[in-house]
């Protein structure tokens, strides 16, 4: 495949397809905010309304003037940029056949959305250190033997948290290591409810529901030494928004070769640190 033959848009197109296959994270962020990014440090305002007062009403009685609501806006940054540059030699022959590029590209994106992944967890986990009350439960050793913590439970008593803090259950998630998976997994209250779909591994896609959050598997859980930090929250808890900008073929100066980049810019503000909630989870 020469340069000519190179069409951006559909190759642009597969990257950004690739890339939300690829996420965990970011898709259970809220994206309303999202808009055109078009370079790193871009920012979106996030404006909100303070709570109501709500008040007796009396019969026959005037109402008090109306109050005026409080009002507040976040900044979203744009603050990260990511990007690849690769090249394949003319001399490689089957550089000639499409799948390669195709490879090549899938390749690069997953690169792209496992860095972005890594600071979308990191993020949320900062937030929930933010949240009053706090929303981390004390730390946990998970297992099946003697004196260790259940999974499932320890799951629960996460979703139990969140119903403290007024967060709505349509719309809640956890995301959790591929080992606390394997525990659940050994457990009849979590397996016996399961489809077909709902088994799915594949990575990033839901497995099944507790206590109305939707669990997810991810390598790209935030761990500490040995110590995993289980996230679990609802959409609105934080916002996110990314965009690759650019896509660009270009044909090497000094190499018999055709060269590809992209850019990939994104930015994430945890906006309700009260419907996020956690967990420092060890394997025993």
């Amino acid at each position: 495949m020469t340069i000519n033959n190179f069409i951006p848009t559909v190759w642009s197109a597969r990257i950004l397809e690739n890339l939300n296959n690829a996420h965990v994270y970011a898709p259970l962020l809220n994206r309303d905010y999202e808009g055109e990014i078009r370079q790193a440090g871009d920012t979106v305002k996030i404006n909100s309304i303070g709570r109501v007062a709500v008040f007796d009403y009396t019969k026959n009685a005037d109402l008090a003037d109306p109050e005026v609501l409080d009002d507040s806006q976040l900044i979203l940054a744009i603050t990260e940029g990511k990007a690849f540059n690769f090249q394949i030699d003319d001399v490689d022959k089957a550089q000639q056949k499409p799948q390669v590029m195709s490879e090549a590209m899938r390749e690069a994106a997953w690169a792209l959305a496992d860095v972005e992944d890594l600071y979308v967890a990191a993020l949320l986990a900062a937030g929930v250190a933010t949240a009053s009350p706090d929303n981390t439960l004390t730390a946990v050793t998970l297992g099946t033997g003697a004196g260790d913590a259940d999974a499932y439970e320890t799951l629960v008593n996460l979703s139990v948290k969140l119903d403290e803090s007024n967060v709505p259950k349509n719309g809640r998630w956890c995301v959790i290591p591929p080992w606390v998976h394997g525990l659940l997994s050994k457990d009849p209250r979590f397996v016996s409810f399961n489809t077909d779909a709902a088994r799915r591994q594949i990575r990033g896609e839901p497995i099944t529901e507790i206590q109305s959050m939707m669990i997810s598997v991810s390598n790209n859980v935030p761990v500490s030494g040995s110590a995993y930090t289980i996230l679990a929250g609802y959409k609105a808890a934080a916002t996110f928004a990314d965009q690759l900008t650019k896509t660009e073929a270009f044909r090497m100066e000094k190499r018999f070769a055709d060269g590809i980049k992209g850019l990939h810019l994104y930015g994430a503000k945890v906006t309700r640190p009260y419907a996020l909630a956690s967990v420092a989870a060890t394997a025993a």
